[in-house]
């Protein structure tokens, strides 16, 4: 299958990531539909033109009807989903997900998915720390990464697919991973930064801090304010890379920590330096 002004894209989860999913799809003029539970994110997607046609009910024509679907799901409500009402889809449907755990998600979709349809992992490099389709934004996309995580059982034909989709929401960088891989280089890239911003905030107590605070203490803790109910889980179901990297972590600040307690001012230069130049390559 390949995109075209025909496809008909259902998004199931109209979040802060399916609404923004659905604006940058109906923006280019392709049919997006939506499955989601709380009718007010319906009525506010139809009423914005972000969504042709929005449900809390799952519809069997509905998702007949469907060509590509996106699931903008907790994983674990995502499998739930998938396993209850997968029968619906035509054969040749394909699905693809905003998930940021890869290897176990995966491995728990190949264990019940049907063998006429194809799931095709995404991962999208994107958010903000707000929630809700009216918080929705297709603008996020634009200078972010959007990872395609295939395995041996994709087809060539969906992995073509899911990055055409990614280059039609406007990702900057299309790139594609194993799952092994993904979970490894999520582990230090996001969860271990969402860690970092957690304890900054939970590790002082002092009263009014907000009232002395400047911007680098903002920017460190922008992630800070999180979905406690998603968060937690993707860091248990990435329970062992993440650790590796919080190890990691640890033993670098520890060694920050040795060069301060011993005055070498020289070893903190050099592993400032170290730490200036690679972020060189992050700038935009």
């Amino acid at each position: 299958m390949k995109i075209n002004k025909n496809t008909k894209f259902l998004i199931i989860g109209l979040g802060l990531m399916g609404g923004s999913y659905a604006r940058a799809l109906t923006k280019k003029g392709y049919t997006v539909n939506a499955i989601t539970k709380d009718q007010s994110s319906i009525d506010f997607a139809i009423e914005n033109k972000i969504i042709n046609y929005g449900t809390t009910a799952v519809e069997e024509e509905l998702i007949k009807n469907t060509d590509v679907v996106i699931f903008a799901l907790y994983p674990h409500v995502f499998t739930e989903w998938l396993e209850k009402y997968q029968h619906l889809f035509k054969p040749g449907t394909v699905l693809t997900d905003v998930t940021g755990v890869k290897t176990s998600v995966i491995s728990q979709i190949d264990a019940i998915i049907r063998d006429d349809i194809e799931f095709i992992a995404a991962h999208p490099m994107a958010g903000r720390e707000v929630y809700g389709v009216e918080n929705s934004d297709d603008a996020i996309f634009k200078n972010a990464n959007y990872i395609v995580v295939p395995t041996e059982k994709n087809s060539s034909e969906s992995i073509a697919l899911c990055k055409e989709l990614g280059s039609i929401l406007g990702f900057a960088k299309i790139s594609e991973l194993s799952p092994e891989k993904h979970d490894e280089m999520i582990a230090f890239l996001s969860q271990l930064t969402h860690c970092i911003a957690v304890c900054l905030m939970t590790c002082n107590q002092s009263d009014n801090m907000q009232d002395y605070t400047g911007d680098s203490f903002r920017d460190l803790t922008r992630i800070a304010q999180i979905n406690e109910y998603m968060w937690s889980e993707l860091f248990l179901m990435n329970k062992e890379p993440l650790l590796q990297m919080m190890r990691i972590f640890r033993d670098d600040f520890d060694k920050l920590t040795g060069y301060i307690e011993a005055d070498d001012k020289q070893a903190i230069m050099d592993m400032m330096r170290i730490s200036t130049e690679r972020r060189k390559l992050f700038n935009k």
